[in-house]
């Protein structure tokens, strides 16, 4: 079946509203019983979900059909952020600041991560269709890609094609900063 225009409107205006919301895609999947996957392929535009498994998903947020499909969201136009603007997604140890309070319209996701000691993205590695890079600021991380694994510090980078499983682990005295980047947006 061939996609309409609206069918791709679908993901970007679900991103949209779960990012005002102030939820990730994991949150609001462990909120929905969603697989996060699913999420993640229907904002993605790769997936149309049933009327019922939308609804689902927008219980979790919560807004009606009716709002969802009413709801007209706008590109952010603002140029300069303060650190307190920073919209705060992360959890458990793995802060994430992301520039601006809404990916839509965006073809790039900037954050400024910070990993406490201890902290990990988890055990299961994540995907997701992206490509991400970043530059370690301060501390040291273990990036893992695949069956690679290395031990970054200060001003070492990454860059990768994130549909290969991955994973971020602070390992080393400090908490561990970086700077990263995304596109397309995907949380």
């Amino acid at each position: 079946m061939a996609s309409t225009k609206s069918d791709l409107e679908l993901g970007p205006r679900l991103r949209a509203v779960r990012m005002q919301a102030g939820l990730s895609q994991r949150a609001l999947a462990k909120k929905t019983g969603v697989p996060n996957s699913t999420i993640s392929l229907i904002e993605a535009g790769k997936m149309n979900p049933s009327v019922s498994a939308l609804k689902r998903i927008l219980e979790g947020i919560p807004i009606a059909l009716s709002e969802f499909f009413a709801f007209q969201p706008e590109a952010e136009r603002k140029v300069f952020y303060a650190a307190e603007e920073l919209t705060q997604i992360g959890k458990n140890g793995v802060s994430l600041r992301q520039i601006g309070t809404t990916l839509y319209g965006r073809a790039m996701m900037i954050l400024a991560e910070t990993y406490e000691i201890g902290a990990d993205t988890g055990r299961t590695m994540i995907g997701h269709e992206a490509e991400e890079g970043g530059i370690v600021v301060k501390g040291r991380v273990e990036v893992t890609v695949g069956d690679q694994r290395k031990v970054l510090g200060p001003g070492d980078a990454y860059y990768f094609d994130s549909r290969n499983p991955h994973r971020f682990r602070q390992v080393g005295p400090e908490p561990c900063e970086i700077i990263s980047a995304c596109t397309p947006p995907t949380f």
